[in-house]
């Protein structure tokens, strides 16, 4: 037994008091709070009724993790070759870097990138892509059916972010993905050497070899991506990936303790969740899920990214069986959600196959804003999030040979990573509501009031600047709303168009920002098929209380320790 409890990785010693059986006080339901721990709640209300938006600036909740506006690069269509590389090109640099692209980018702030897959890591040797370039090998790629060239590899990658991070106060972080699929524990072992060795040691050497003195400390690796589809290049069973990815997790922290490993999830509410992080939790310091949405109807389109919000609730609840039924100390740190790729998505419209150049409309806009209104209702959860993809593959930035299209799905994009930062705000919601069809078809059930027509978020800043985004899902109607607790001199900023199918192509912008003033006194009418941001400031500062990070596994001697 005692063996067994080492193996574990934990003392349990200590805890046998936690884990009796104790008698609970549960507050009756007329005692309960009426806004419980969510961040924010909804009435229906009669559709002649006048709307409301209650916002309690003193239920500030959870803090945002800036990596939730993190971006994705993926050897897929023209996302690296042709976007963010593109030697030939009069608009790039000395380096072959688009330089219009790396300006785009700088504006969005982004935190941390995905790199380089996706399903292309699956047959991807790392090996191939670094060292002179003359001496790399062209691949048959499997997963979009193309060719590698090797061009452009890790050191390409660390040096593009480099630049791409001039004139941050903190670079913008690496996230690699491993090959789980063809690739080997020993070819991860030693990409994690070559990123981030510093001894007299082969990997740690070759990098040096190759120019680059200082070890670029990769934090953030992920085991493998999607293995669980059959679309992969060995696709495994959830108990043959747990395994896998438990004896990998062991070795690379021995390597490196200080790495960040991202699990390999499904969609946040399947078997496979549950089943991988019950065995793989001790070594999960965050588990990834990813879904894409669309629909066939601009309300089932902008509603889907809702599902998104049952699957992070559905995933934090599978992380906390985990850690029950593991008897993880109760002062270890939450296993975070990594939603490492999601998106508005119609792969028949945009084959991947076939570079996934989506051409977005108002409507999938829309659904962009209210994707990003769950990741700040559920910061909680969210340790980090990844658009899919961040250049002209599925993405809001198109190049084109003269420069870039900022599509209609960039500009919520740019508002919320410019401003929704800070912490979660509680709101309260009471308005109208669809109830109609949704896809996913299951999220119909789920939503028992329907899907408000205001979708709404709330933050506060450490300045004590409240943002409030309003998301007026409704093709038709403007609705006059009444604001409870908004500041008399208030930034406005608003996202609409003719109609929920405007697009921005090259040469034609039928999707903007527009930006304005209100005085915060009377009703405020939110536009029919528009996302409005309204800011303004209570002029107090917040003062945060942190509380101590407690303890991590020493994988030396799989314990828990200070």
């Amino acid at each position: 037994m005692a063996r067994s409890q080492e193996i574990l990785g934990w003392d349990i010693l200590p805890l046998l008091s936690d884990c009796r059986p104790r008698r609970l006080a549960i507050p009756t339901p007329q005692a309960r709070p009426k806004h419980s721990r969510k961040m924010t709640t909804f009435t229906r209300i009669p559709e002649d009724e006048t709307p409301s938006i209650i916002v309690d600036v003193s239920r500030r909740l959870s803090k945002i993790d800036p990596n939730i506006y993190g971006g994705f690069m993926e050897h897929m269509g023209r996302c690296i070759y042709g976007g963010i590389y593109d030697p030939e090109n009069p608009l790039s640099d000395t380096h072959g870097y688009r330089t219009d692209v790396l300006s785009a980018l700088r504006d969005l702030d982004i935190p941390v990138i995905r790199y380089p897959g996706g399903n292309f890591i699956a047959t991807y040797h790392w090996q191939d892509g670094v060292g002179p370039r003359e001496n790399r090998p062209s691949r048959p790629e499997l997963a979009w059916l193309g060719t590698e060239t090797n061009q452009f590899g890790t050191d390409e990658f660390m040096h593009w972010l480099g630049v791409l991070s001039e004139g941050k106060e903190n670079r913008v972080e690496p996230y690699f993905c491993l090959n789980m699929g063809t690739g080997s524990l020993d070819e991860a072992l030693a990409w994690v050497e070559y990123c981030n060795g510093t001894r007299n040691t082969y990997y740690a050497n070759l990098r040096r070899k190759n120019g680059h003195e200082e070890p670029y400390n990769i934090k953030y690796w992920a085991l493998g991506n999607e293995v669980w589809g059959p679309w992969q290049v060995e696709q495994m069973t959830a108990e043959d990936y747990s395994k896998k990815a438990f004896q990998w997790a062991k070795a690379l922290k021995l390597l490196d303790p200080s790495l960040c490993l991202i699990l390999c999830g499904e969609t946040g509410h399947s078997s496979w969740d549950h089943k991988v992080l019950n065995f793989c939790i001790q070594y999960a310091d965050m588990h990834s899920i990813h879904i894409y949405t669309s629909g066939k109807s601009h309300l089932s389109n902008v509603t889907a990214p809702l599902s998104a919000e049952r699957a992070i609730e559905t995933a934090a609840a599978l992380i906390d069986i985990a850690r029950i039924e593991k008897n993880i100390p109760p002062s270890v740190g939450k296993t975070k959600i990594c939603f490492d790729e999601w998106n508005m998505w119609d792969p028949t419209r945009a084959p991947g196959e076939k570079g996934a150049e989506e051409l977005y409309t108002l409507s999938d806009a829309l659904g962009v804003a209210v994707w990003l209104n769950v990741f700040v209702r559920q910061s909680r959860w969210v340790g980090m999030a990844n658009i899919a993809q961040s250049v002209n593959v599925i993405s809001p930035l198109m190049t084109t040979k003269d420069g870039v299209v900022k599509q209609a799905t960039w500009w919520p994009l740019l508002l919320f990573s410019r401003y929704m930062r800070g912490w979660t705000v509680g709101v309260h919601v009471s308005a109208g509501a669809y109830g109609g069809v949704t896809e996913p078809a299951w999220l119909q059930g789920v939503l028992e009031q329907g899907a408000s027509w205001l979708d709404v978020s709330a933050s506060v800043n450490e300045h004590g600047v409240i943002s409030l985004v309003v998301v007026n899902i409704n093709e038709t109607t403007d609705f006059e709303v009444d604001l409870v607790s908004v500041g008399k001199e208030v930034e406005v900023y608003t996202i609409t168009g003719k109609d929920v199918k405007a697009v921005n192509v090259e040469g034609e912008e039928q999707v903007g920002v527009k930006e304005s003033k209100w005085d915060g006194q009377g009703k405020y009418k939110f536009a029919k098929h528009s996302m409005t941001l309204l800011r303004w400031s209570t002029r107090k500062k917040i003062t945060e209380v942190v509380q101590g990070d407690g303890v991590r596994l020493n994988t030396r001697k799989l314990g828990w320790s200070a």
